[in-house]
């Protein structure tokens, strides 16, 4: 059988997995439900918008103002937020606080601002993720950011973002926002720090985890802590695959202790439904705590034996007790890939093994694979069992090695695709899901072209 008659049986017998519901894809879809529209009061005189942006928005009321805690992704969808908040208060906004400078937290601040520009409060480090990237002219995570998120695929293969509603914002995958009149005017300085506002007395907390510019604000007369993107409904975002400097998981689990500490009747995520009740708010910070805690120290102790990462990733297993939490489910982040930011935090790219100091290039590796296989066509051929057993992530390192060898082979293109889309068919985490649907039509495009 010929290179292109298999080529065409592969594009024949391609279906679209993604749309069909098995248990991976109904967990996912379920977990739509966590950011349906709605305006939840957490407290006396305190509100959450869910679902309107793909970030949480709060409001506090005080004596002669509000206080908003983050403003959501765009204008249109904080302007939306603030007409629904219209309905409850009509007073001005006082103060705005950003728990963190991404631009999903950011970037509606302006719907907010009135007539007289309100205190605006950050953390000092405020923006400091994007700082390296843009100091050293990286780019490619813009195109890596579109991917995880999706931005680049059709409403029908989009279920979530594992945290957050489907979006098309029009600035694509940039992560980063800001403009001149939403900027800080005031600073957390130190580890905590005390604020009145409009009557409200709230307390700054520098809490570094998904970010090193991180505050969580305790609302102490109701008992409301606002934590920002330390906590959402989903295991935590410990590396984002879009690329970014590293995340401290140890730091992070620090921060959900002081989080804890604070014996809260309410906690309103960065994204997701708050959690409601002290008892389940204490648990949900613990299990948390619990698991961040786990991920770094057993990578540590695993990574002190010698381990490196491939061999920590099986290693690393969260324990059952919290790894069955609806709470700490996949959607989002991932525990392997905490467990490989762990290691490449403290030990950089080199895994230990002397073996990989001067690796083969890509292109001279799949050669001798080749040779091994008996020439390309057996490795295609192998490729194209690989997928009609269903061994798809073999089929898809088959394709790259194929691709290594030349990078214009169109045959291999269409198997990683296909490779690619009956892996996201069966993954529960949105943003791996829609990185590897991005990434196959990317390829089929290219395909199509030679």
């Amino acid at each position: 059988m010929t290179r292109l008659t298999l080529s065409m049986m592969i594009l024949l017998l391609a279906t679209p997995l993604f749309a069909q519901e098995n248990a991976a894809t109904q967990k996912l879809t379920e977990q739509s439900k966590q950011f349906e529209e709605q305006i939840i009061k957490v407290a006396d005189n305190v509100y959450a918008a869910i679902g309107f942006s793909v970030s949480n928005v709060s409001m506090i009321v005080g004596d002669d103002g509000l206080v908003i805690v983050d403003t959501g992704l765009t204008l249109d969808d904080a302007s939306r937020i603030m007409q629904e908040f219209r309905k409850i208060s009509d007073k001005p906004v006082k103060a705005i606080i950003f728990t963190h400078g991404h631009g999903d937290h950011t970037g509606g601040a302006a719907a907010f601002l009135g007539k007289n520009r309100p205190q605006i409060w950050a953390h000092k480090n405020f923006g400091s993720e994007a700082l390296p990237l843009a100091a050293g002219g990286v780019t490619f995570q813009r195109v890596r950011g579109a991917r995880q998120a999706g931005f680049k695929l059709p409403p029908e293969q989009r279920i979530n973002n594992g945290v957050a509603p489907v979006r098309y914002p029009k600035r694509g995958g940039e992560a980063f926002a800001s403009r001149n009149d939403t900027k800080p005017t005031h600073f957390l300085e130190s580890n905590r720090q005390t604020i009145k506002v409009a009557g409200i007395e709230l307390e700054l907390v520098s809490s570094p985890g998904e970010t090193n510019d991180q505050l969580f604000v305790w609302y102490p007369a109701g008992k409301v802590l606002f934590a920002g993107d330390n906590f959402y409904r989903s295991f935590p975002n410990l590396y984002a695959i879009r690329g970014t400097p590293n995340r401290s998981v140890r730091m992070w689990a620090e921060s959900l202790g002081k989080l804890a500490d604070n014996n809260a009747a309410a906690l309103v995520g960065g994204h997701t439904n708050p959690i409601l009740g002290a008892g389940e708010v204490q648990q949900v910070l613990s299990d948390y705590r619990d698991a961040v805690q786990f991920i770094h120290d057993k990578t540590v102790e695993g990574m002190n034996q010698g381990m490196t990462p491939d061999e920590l990733v099986e290693y690393v297993q969260l324990p059952q007790n919290l790894a069955e939490k609806d709470y700490l489910q996949p959607f989002y982040g991932h525990p392997e890939w905490g467990v490989r930011s762990v290691f490449n935090g403290y030990l950089g790219w080199f895994d230990g093994n002397p073996t990989n100091l001067f690796r083969l290039s890509p292109k001279s590796e799949a050669q001798h694979i080749a040779k091994l296989a008996g020439g390309t066509d057996k490795l295609l051929a192998a490729a194209h069992e690989a997928l009609a057993t269903d061994d798809n992530q073999w089929a898809a390192q088959l394709a790259d090695s194929l691709l290594a060898i030349d990078k214009e082979d169109a045959a291999a293109r269409r198997i990683k695709a296909e490779a690619l889309t009956k892996l996201a068919g069966k993954m529960v985490n949105a943003t791996a899901r829609n990185y590897y649907l991005t990434v196959a039509r990317e390829l089929r495009e290219e395909a199509q072209t030679n």
